[in-house]
């Protein structure tokens, strides 16, 4: 019996090592002929047009992007929302499920052990054992102690432990995603804010000037210097007016509720101190750029796209390992017996030696096998397709802001001009010396200025936050923290 038993634990030791060499499927590396790849040997560059908005030599902000606007108010709200959103408490439960799951994997590769143990009184069937008197009653016990370990010769659980590891990784990009979706969304609510604040004041200054300059025309028109169509024109001027105030204030409470959401509120408590916001923050500094390649390797998107891709590498080898027999070793140990005899020798019992398990494979087996390969396949074209997207997205914003601000200094030119021209025929009107319809022209032309500056301006400040979210910076932690590992590597 001891002999039988050595066999076994020496059949057990020759077998291990051999579950710790050998995984079939597929070995996860970046493919060479991926974007990814291509663009790290060959760092696009990314053109700013020669904008002094913008700074290609300095390496983007990994960290918070947000600061270099120095306003206090944007940090708090930030900060709290990186708290408090539901989005990040929800990417955050996913990866805790992710690693729970990567753990339950681990565990799969390790010893398993089962203890169990019962006792009762009963009385055993006299025909199941030929007798034709009744057996009397028993106590009855039986317990035992048995443990396992199933070999990996095929790479199954290693396999799988891969995947789980990448699943996990890729759930933490997504949370890093979010962390940096929200943080724009925040910025970009509170901007909207202010600009909106602005552009009512813009509003309502012009229609304070058209009121009184309609009051002008209703004096002159009693003193017999100007006509009934003239005091017309100026009360239509107006009524346009006031209509543009409505959608400005529309615009204003929708920013303030989109930011509540994104701090965790409800639409009654939007911040008051945010929605007095009359000036936009304003960046201190061109916007650090970088190059594509580190743009890639920050980027968040493109790192849960790679990480995918690794754990579709990984469910290859699961599904071929499917193929082949499953090998477990096990041993147990215990006694079953009367219970005044429990524990003797007379009732002991114990067992040890291998358990194979085999399912011939049939052709579902290799379809799983090719549904897998599939689905690395699909996984490597949305790689490819995240990188070159990534790099499409910052490339037209980059183009977009540059060409906002040239709109900006434009526009900001045309504005003083009408400023000056809507002056002097103020003064020229009012002397008598020109109708009030010129006078009126070159109202509408500063009104219509003042418009527009203040949305090119507005929008400027949309084309910054979106270029940063862009760029992939702010997932890291708010201290300084060592970079990332790049994507290419497994």
């Amino acid at each position: 019996m001891i002999c039988r038993g050595m066999r076994a634990a020496g059949l057990w030791l020759l077998l291990a090592p051999l579950a710790a060499c050998t995984a079939v499927g597929p070995d996860y590396q970046l493919p060479q002929d991926s974007v990814f790849a291509k663009a790290a040997q060959h760092p696009p560059a990314l053109d700013a047009h020669g904008s002094a908005a913008v700074d290609p030599a300095q390496a983007a902000v990994e960290g918070r992007w947000w600061a270099l606007y120095d306003d206090a108010r944007l940090n708090a709200l930030v900060e709290q929302a990186l708290q408090a959103n539901t989005e990040l408490k929800v990417a955050a439960a996913r990866l805790t499920q992710a690693q729970a799951r990567y753990a339950q994997a681990r565990a799969a590769a390790g010893v398993s052990g089962n203890v169990a143990a019962t006792a009762g009184r009963g009385r055993i069937s006299a025909e199941s054992l030929l007798q034709t008197e009744p057996l009397p009653v028993f106590n009855l016990a039986e317990g035992g102690i048995s443990v396992s370990y199933q070999l990996d010769l095929f790479g199954k659980l290693r396999r799988g432990i891969e995947a789980a590891r990448d699943d996990a990784e890729a759930a933490q990009a997504a949370g890093d995603l979010a962390r940096i979706s929200i943080a724009a969304q925040v910025a970009g609510a509170y901007v909207e804010i202010c600009h909106s604040n602005h552009e009512l004041a813009v509003a309502r200054h012009t229609l304070q000037l058209q009121q009184r300059n309609r009051d002008v025309v209703e004096q002159m028109r009693a003193a017999g210097r100007g006509t009934p169509i003239d005091v017309a024109r100026a009360d239509a001027q107006v009524s346009i007016l006031q209509a543009a105030l409505p959608p400005l204030e529309s615009r204003r409470q929708a920013a303030g509720y989109e930011l509540a959401a994104l701090l965790g509120r409800t639409p009654d408590q939007v911040p008051a101190d945010a929605m007095q916001c009359r000036d936009a923050p304003v960046l201190k500094q061109p916007i650090p750029l970088g190059d594509g390649a580190a743009l890639l390797r920050r980027r968040p998107d493109v790192r849960r796209a790679e990480r995918q891709l690794a754990a579709a590498t990984a469910e290859i080898g699961v599904a071929t390992a499917m193929l082949y027999p499953d090998i477990t070793l096990g041993a147990s140990y215990g006694a079953n017996g009367t219970l005044e005899d429990f524990g003797k020798p007379v009732t002991q019992q114990w067992s040890i030696g291998p358990l194979i398990s085999w399912s011939i494979p049939d052709k579902g087996a290799r379809a799983r096998v090719e549904l897998s390969k599939a689905g690395a396949a699909q996984a490597l074209a949305e790689f490819d397709h995240t990188v070159l997207q990534a790099l499409r997205e910052t490339q037209t914003l980059l183009d977009r802001y540059a060409d906002d601000l040239q709109l900006v200094a434009a526009l900001r030119d045309a504005r003083d001009h009408a400023a000056s021209a809507a002056a002097d025929m103020r003064r020229v009107y009012r002397a008598g010396r020109a109708p009030y319809l010129s006078s009126l022209d070159a109202q509408r032309t500063l009104a219509a200025a003042e418009s527009s500056l203040a949305g090119a301006q507005a929008q400027v400040s949309q084309d910054q936050i979106k270029l940063f979210l862009a760029l992939g910076g702010g997932w890291q932690p708010s201290q300084p923290a060592p970079k990332a590992a790049p994507a290419a590597q497994p």
